[in-house]
């Protein structure tokens, strides 16, 4: 967030204070001549840790670089979007909120400590309106789940010993008794099996995280979503 001289006289006061190896990625070639002469004088190496990165991206793409301060933190009409998805994936989070669920792009079913919420955070960094509701034994989902045509429901899945695992952690990390169907081998089973009968019943495609990272499974799930609205899916 360096973007003027006047900025590097205040920095440069902190390491006259405080010497130190400085390093810096200021691309206004001003600012940064400032900060290198100041340095220099005080005998302080300053290092350019990009200019290395840069340069040699710039001559193995044969393409010219460009200084642009600041780029990173522009605000732009993805940015906001962006903002709106991860507001939108907050609020409707573990089937909190139900209306304007049909507002959502994506909206993911599972048990419990199938990734859910992290998946629709990722997702929402990415623009996209993600929501989940977790399958309780003993509770209904709401009905509105099955006459959705606008999001896309998908089905997140884990094998029952990685399941019984992770849900055994959960409740020592936070001290909680663990004799309850939640941790029972069986209960398990059954509700991962029971999760798995409904997905098929519906025809909703069906994620199995045992073996993935959030990265992947959200992977997966914006290409479903760019084959169902005919279109490619996108990476960064």
């Amino acid at each position: 967030m360096v973007r003027n001289v006047d900025q590097v006289k205040d920095i440069v006061a902190q390491i006259q204070e405080r010497p130190g190896f400085v390093m810096c990625t200021l691309v206004n070639n001003d600012v940064r001549v400032a900060l290198e002469e100041a340095c220099r004088q005080m005998h302080i190496p300053c290092v350019p840790v990009l200019d290395p990165v840069v340069g040699a991206l710039g001559a193995y793409l044969n393409a010219e670089s460009h200084a642009r301060p600041g780029r990173q933190h522009a605000m732009d009409a993805d940015y906001f979007a962006r903002i709106e998805a991860m507001h939108f994936a907050l609020s409707h989070d573990d089937g909190q909120v139900q209306s304007g669920l049909n507002e959502a792009e994506v909206i993911l079913v599972g048990v419990s400590r199938t990734s859910k919420t992290p998946t629709c955070v990722y997702l929402a960094n990415r623009g996209v309106k993600a929501a989940n509701i977790p399958i309780v034994p003993g509770c209904p989902l709401p009905n509105e789940l099955f006459t959705y045509n606008v999001p896309l429901i998908v089905g997140l899945t884990n094998d029952p010993k990685r399941l019984l695992e992770i849900r055994r952690q959960r409740l020592k990390f936070l001290d909680q008794d663990g004799d309850t169907d939640y941790v029972d081998e069986e209960a398990v089973k059954e509700e991962v099996n029971n999760a798995r009968r409904l997905f098929t019943q519906y025809g909703w495609p069906v994620i199995n995280v045992s073996r993935r990272s959030i990265e992947e499974t959200a992977a997966t799930i914006l290409q479903l979503l760019a084959r169902r609205n005919g279109g490619e899916a996108t990476s960064s």
